[in-house]
């Protein structure tokens, strides 16, 4: 299955990095907060790009609270932070590179790492410990700015004239700043694996474009706290409209579920199952740099809703990518 050359030249420079290590403004996925940060893939995800290395930077900035009736568990001993408020600025950096020979079956493979620099604020209204520990009460605050966890991926893609698919998979390495005491992490304490699937329409002729990708996250236990949390199922979708050869706008959504719950000595309220869904707006415009060279810009938003043991609130994505430009043909 080859992209025709019409589709090539479309698509360009504007499918980003595949996966992504969520910045941990409250806890982990212990606290309410997945190791995936849904929302993450987005128009074009499925869709094969040029071989060559790509480089994306990501701005991610999100504000959540949960009231002060909800519960969430948090470390070893016992802890529960009851009601939580956040707030995040993210930067990922995501160099991939896809290589120009196929494989498995005309697949287009390409390999990447995402780094996080994370500043998060975060406001408890009171922790408890167990009936062996201390007990604090009344409002805690923390900060910290800090390097997350890095994401190595791997990504096949294939494409079949306006269809194209995808299989993904990407590994969380807990590198990235943790302290089971703090009640804000940059890192998450423990490793996770996240695998999955895309479809993406793209038809060049009606400007119409459809992004869909699942997947599912494995997480192994939390040492620091006795914690293993659930397997994560999340599913991200969104569609929009080309306005010309460059400026295109649509929607954008997730949803998230946690599939299995909660288990380990730390996790003193049960299975703790979590879910979320959002929708929202996004643009995107894509331009060259130079011959060689395309260049891609997206501003996207969601507003959450629907949340189950998990902060809701809303976040702002601003995505910029350059990657090969699509060879040019003469007529």
């Amino acid at each position: 299955m080859r992209t025709s050359q019409a589709t090539r030249r479309l698509i360009a420079g504007l499918a980003t990095a595949s996966v992504v290590s969520a910045p941990n403004y409250a806890l982990a996925d212990e606290g309410g907060i997945s190791v995936y940060l849904p929302g993450f893939y987005g128009s074009f995800a499925a869709a094969p790009t040029e071989p060559g290395w790509a480089m994306s930077a990501v701005y991610y900035h999100t504000s959540v609270d949960a009231g002060a009736n909800q519960a969430f568990p948090r470390g070893g001993r016992g802890e529960v932070d009851l009601g939580i408020e956040g707030r995040s600025d993210a930067v990922f950096f995501v160099p991939t590179y896809t290589f120009a020979e196929p494989i498995l079956g005309d697949a287009q493979a390409s390999l990447g790492l995402l780094v996080p620099i994370v500043h998060s604020w975060a406001q408890v209204d009171a922790t408890l410990t167990g009936p062996l520990g201390n007990t604090i009460s009344g409002q805690r605050s923390d900060s910290l700015t800090a390097f997350g966890d890095v994401a190595p991926f791997v990504s096949l893609k294939w494409n079949d004239g306006v269809n194209n698919y995808m299989a993904y998979t990407t590994v969380s390495i807990p590198v990235g700043s943790y302290d089971a005491d703090r009640i804000v992490n940059t890192g998450f304490g423990h490793a996770a694996i996240d695998s999955g699937l895309g479809y993406t329409y793209l038809n060049p002729s009606t400007g119409r474009e459809f992004t869909i990708v699942g997947g599912v996250t494995y997480n192994f236990e939390n040492h620091h706290t006795d914690y293993k949390n659930g397997v994560d199922g999340h599913i991200d979708w969104a569609a929009s409209q080309f306005f010309n050869e460059h400026l295109h706008a649509g929607l954008v959504g997730y949803a998230f579920q946690q599939l299995t719950g909660d288990s380990g000595d730390g996790a003193v309220l049960g299975d703790f199952r979590s879910r979320v869904f959002a929708v929202g707006p996004q643009i995107g415009y894509k331009f060259d740099v130079s011959d060689a060279t395309s260049g891609y810009i997206n501003l996207k938003g969601f507003y959450e809703f629907g949340a189950k043991n998990r902060p809701e609130g809303w976040n702002v994505w601003l995505t910029l990518n350059f990657s090969p430009a699509a060879a040019k043909h003469p007529n």
